[in-house]
C-alpha cells in the first residue's frame, strides 16, 4: 500500500484528524465544514491512495494499515493528542485507530458510519465495483439514487440533477475500487465495547446507502457514546452542512471543557 498519504493542515488548536469516507476524498467529504473547523482545530485531512494527490495503491487497502497511516501523519503534523471525525468509512478508520492507538486518540465523532456491512451494503458496494469497471455516468446516477435524501433529490431541478451526476462521474477517483473492497472488509463490532474516549454518532436518517440503523448499531456498542440523527442523505455536508457542523462543533466544544480534547 502507498504510504504516506497527501494530506491538508489548516488551522490552529487542539487537534482534529478527519477520516473521509470511500470513493470521496477530504475536499469532497468534508470540504463545506473544513474552513469553520480549522477557525478552532488544527485540522489534518489525509485522502487515500487514489484520491486527491495520494497516488493509487498497488494492492488492497487494509483497515490497519490505514488507520495506522492516518495517525502517523497527525503525529508528523505535530499533533501529539487529537480527535477524530469519521465519516461513512472513516467510522471504520477512526474506530480501529482508537483502538490500535488509545494513547493519542481523544474522541471520536462518526458519521453515516456502519460496524459491518450488511447485506443491503454489500449489495450496492457490488454494483458499485461493477460499474467502475462500466459507465461512470451509470454508476454516478446509482450512487445519487441510493445516497440522495429524498427531500434533497426531489428538490433539484432537471438541469441541477444532470449537473450533479455530471458532477459525480467526473469526480470518482482512480482509487474507488480500493476504497470499494475496504468499505466490505469493515468489522469493527468486537472492538466498540473497548473505545473508552467520548463518542458522538451521527444517523443521516435519509441515507439510503448506509442506512441510521447502522449508526445506531455503532452507539449500542461504544460505552456512553451520545447519538444524534440529522434528516439528511449519505451527502451530509451539502444536504444539512449546517446541523452537521453545529453537531460537532458543539461535541468538540464540550471536549475541550471537560479537558479532553
Amino acid at each position: 500500500m502507498t504510504n504516506h498519504f497527501a494530506h491538508v493542515v489548516r488551522g490552529s488548536g487542539p487537534g482534529l484528524l478527519l477520516a473521509h469516507g470511500g470513493g470521496g476524498g477530504i475536499e469532497g467529504n468534508f470540504g463545506t465544514i473544513l474552513d469553520d473547523l480549522a477557525r478552532t482545530h488544527t485540522v489534518v485531512g489525509p485522502d487515500y491512495p487514489g484520491t486527491g494527490a495520494t497516488p493509487r495503491s498497488t494492492e488492497p487497502l487494509d483497515l490497519d494499515a490505514v488507520a495506522d497511516e492516518l495517525v502517523s501523519i497527525a503525529v508528523d503534523a505535530g499533533l501529539e493528542r487529537f480527535a477524530i471525525l469519521g465519516y461513512s468509512v472513516g467510522t471504520g478508520v477512526a474506530v480501529r485507530a482508537a483502538t490500535r492507538h488509545p494513547d493519542r486518540v481523544t474522541g471520536l465523532i462518526l458519521t453515516a458510519g456502519f460496524t459491518k456491512p450488511d447485506n443491503r451494503l454489500l449489495l450496492a458496494v457490488d454494483i458499485w465495483r461493477e460499474l467502475l469497471d462500466g459507465d461512470r455516468r451509470l454508476l454516478a446516477k446509482f450512487l445519487t439514487f441510493a445516497a440522495t435524501g429524498e427531500t434533497h433529490l426531489n428538490a433539484l431541478g432537471p438541469a441541477e440533477l444532470e449537473a450533479a451526476i455530471d458532477g459525480l462521474a467526473d469526480y470518482i477517483p482512480a482509487g474507488s475500487p480500493e476504497h470499494v473492497g475496504l468499505v466490505a472488509g469493515v468489522d469493527t463490532r468486537a472492538e466498540l465495547a473497548g473505545i473508552a474516549v467520548p463518542t458522538l454518532v451521527i444517523a443521516t436518517t435519509r441515507d439510503g446507502l448506509v442506512l441510521p440503523a447502522h449508526s445506531r448499531e455503532l452507539a449500542a456498542g461504544i460505552p456512553g457514546s451520545e447519538l444524534i440523527e440529522i434528516e439528511a442523505g449519505h451527502g451530509i455536508g451539502v444536504e444539512a452542512r449546517d446541523a452537521w457542523l453545529d453537531a460537532i462543533q458543539n461535541f468538540l466544544s464540550a471536549s475541550v471543557r471537560e479537558g479532553t480534547n
